[in-house]
């Protein structure tokens, strides 16, 4: 090796020797880097301290040791999570026989009871770090056991243990572990709180993966800032069916009857697999995995399974009953638009990190479609006319899929090659060719468009008017939403195509600024383009390139001073506070069209006068659902569940006004 390679006309360092290697000891690796343990000091890595603690009680239900689990949140960011399982070990360990097992456990990494598999056959525990993280990023951590009819329990913070085993006396009808912890401000900082929304979902959809449990929350009710109920027992002898039926609820579905069932593993695989599948009419579909009753948002390898067992089993009745076009099925046209949740329990499941996004054990996608093919062969075949119906409604999904290939001419391969792209006519594009810095305002009707062309910035706004109310996606065929002119046109302009072929990296615009009127019906046009947007470009959503435009309803004068409000209430609020005391000079815009291109650059367009509200999605894949719901449930073909949302806000709405 030649001695160049080590050359270097730096000044020699000195400070860089034995004295300068850390090594980290117990639990403080985990205080230094949370990261690696929990992904970070936010929301999720907040919630997922609850789910470890959680995931341990589940495990003892599916082993066969509990059946009840309590969870409590309580002032002061407390939680408290009890089940009537066996109860840590409290004798001495056999390595560390100054330190109970108990101590053993909490305070070391890579400690616990799921390595070798005799203790739980099946679990969601597998490094042993789940339960010592949590203790190591909380401030305080009590544990009591209850074990051969003696209570016990011991104290830690920060994860350093407070002192030895405390044997509290006997306590005859008492049995299993509560571990009450309050994470640490110092990680996760002074203002975040479990939420109980968030928890009262965690728990509930906990109860849907094991039958054999019942779950129990608890709220103080100081806590609570939403409609989370402050106690609730959960226990579904229907499992992962139940949980379906309630999220379809009366939505017309492809077939009348679910798909659901459970299948144990065959040999000394000592597992098995639930499921449940439907396929509504007009749904964009959500996915639920989960292994050893952890959540897998990613999915992995047993969707894999899952998706082999669905495409093969509609092939190969598609072939039984003639459908030429079977063969070309693949898993996207059946899973398209279909609402399904898959639960396996198998040994030694490999995740892709520590917390387990994603399911990477090879043996489980050939376990879930050998359990679950039969019993979809059956379903289709036991009732032709349910089969057939399905059949026809996947084939429907392929030939859109085909057809929307044909058309995917429309994207944008660059910023530049872009502007030869045949755009449509109503469009009045911005001059730059960078999309950074630029932004796309979607105006209602010509004439708001005409004022908006004027008043905007020719070298990185651009217009895009179009026709009143556009289709509402959330009830309408893939079909009927390509043949519609202004979602085409709309889809042109942007360039990034739609659904699975969305794009986002090739955006023509920086910002997409959905901008109408100030009235109900501008609301309800920005309602029906935040669907469109929420359906057909999620990911655009997601990284936030969309935006929600405040013009403004209202202009108030008093002498040569102008005002502008956006509603009532901030109208109410200019005249008490800016003009107190004085005659105002109301004047009430109808529309974009009718302010002057200056008031609207003003008040709306220009970015250092305007107000935009930016539109996102959450990052939680749970909270996602419950956003997908709302929209599913207001913008949906079932009208009586819009009739019931005004019910239920309707007074709450009215309160606020009488306030204002």
């Amino acid at each position: 090796m030649s001695d160049d390679l080590f050359a270097s006309n730096a000044k020699p360092s000195t400070d860089y020797t034995a004295s300068s290697i850390e090594v980290l000891e117990g639990l403080e690796p985990v205080r230094r880097r949370p990261g690696m343990y929990v992904g970070g000091t936010d929301e999720r890595a907040l919630h997922h301290l609850a789910a470890e603690v959680l995931d341990n009680a589940m495990d003892e239900a599916v082993a066969g040791h509990a059946t009840r689990i309590e969870v409590t949140l309580d002032e002061g960011n407390r939680l408290t999570i009890v089940d009537n399982g066996r109860g840590f070990p409290i004798d001495p360990h056999p390595k560390f026989p100054d330190k109970s097992a108990l101590e053993v456990i909490l305070s070391m990494l890579h400690s616990g009871g799921k390595f070798s598999g005799k203790a739980y056959a099946t679990s969601g525990g597998l490094h042993g770090v789940g339960i010592s993280v949590v203790n190591a990023l909380s401030i305080d951590t009590v544990v009591e056991v209850a074990r051969d009819k003696q209570l016990y329990r011991q104290r830690f913070s920060q994860g350093q243990t407070l002192g030895p085993i405390e044997h509290l006396g006997p306590t005859p009808n008492r049995r299993g572990s509560s571990v009450a912890f309050t994470p640490d401000p110092e990680i996760f900082g002074p203002e975040l709180h479990f939420k109980p929304a968030r928890l009262y979902k965690l728990v509930r959809s906990k109860a849907y993966l094991f039958a054999g449990v019942e779950i129990r929350w608890k709220c103080a009710p100081e806590v609570i800032t939403d409609e989370t109920p402050a106690e609730a027992v959960f226990q579904f002898p229907g499992g992962l069916a139940d949980h379906l039926k309630e999220q379809i609820g009366d939505r017309e579905t492809a077939t009348a009857q679910f798909f659901t069932g459970r299948q144990d593993f065959p040999g000394e695989n000592q597992g098995r697999v639930e499921w449940a599948v439907a396929w509504p009419l007009w749904s964009d579909g959500s996915y639920s995995w989960y292994c050893n009753t952890i959540p897998t948002p990613d999915g992995g390898t047993h969707e894999a399974g899952l998706r082999a067992a669905l495409v093969r089993g509609i092939r190969g009745f598609g072939e039984l009953v003639g459908q030429k076009k079977a063969k070309d099925i693949t898993a996207d046209d059946v899973m398209v638009g279909c609402e399904l949740m898959l639960s396996v329990f198998i040994r030694d499941p490999q995740f892709q990190s520590q917390t387990k996004d994603r399911l990477t054990s090879p043996e489980a996608t050939t376990l879930v479609e050998r359990a679950i093919r039969d019993h979809f062969d059956h379903f289709l075949s036991d009732n032709m006319d349910r089969g057939k119906a399905l059949l026809a409604y996947v084939v429907e999904r392929m030939d859109e899929r085909l057809a929307r290939k044909q058309e995917r001419e429309v994207k944008r391969k660059s910023a530049t090659s872009a502007r030869k792209l045949r755009l449509p006519g109503k469009l009045t594009d911005c001059s730059a060719d960078d999309p950074k810095g630029t932004e796309i305002f979607i105006v209602e009707g010509d004439s708001a468009g005409g004022s908006a062309k004027q008043a905007r910035d020719r070298k990185t706004q651009a217009i895009l008017p179009i026709r009143g109310k556009i289709l509402n996606v959330a009830s309408a065929t893939a079909a009927k939403i390509f043949a519609n002119q202004e979602i085409a046109d709309l889809t042109l302009a942007l360039g990034c195509g739609t659904r699975k072929d969305c794009e986002p990296d090739n955006l023509r615009y920086e910002r997409v600024v959905i901008m109408t009127d100030a009235d109900v019906d501008g609301a309800h046009i920005a309602t029906l383009l935040m669907t469109f947007f929420f359906q057909e470009m999620p990911d655009l959503v997601r990284r936030g390139h969309l935006y929600l435009a405040q013009p403004p309803l209202y202009r108030l004068t008093v002498g040569a001073k102008s005002e502008y409000a956006r509603d009532d209430a901030h109208r109410a609020e200019i005249e008490a506070t800016i003009f107190k005391g004085k005659k105002v000079e109301v004047s009430r815009f109808k529309g974009l069209g009718e302010m002057n291109p200056g008031q609207l650059k003003e008040t709306t367009m220009d970015p250092k006068t305007r107000s935009l509200i930016r539109i996102t999605l959450p990052q939680e894949y749970e909270e996602r659902a419950g956003v997908k719901d709302l929209v599913d449930r207001l913008m949906g073909t079932n009208p009586a569940h819009r009739f019931a949302f005004i019910q239920e806000n309707a007074a709450r709405l009215d309160e606020e006004a009488i306030d204002a």
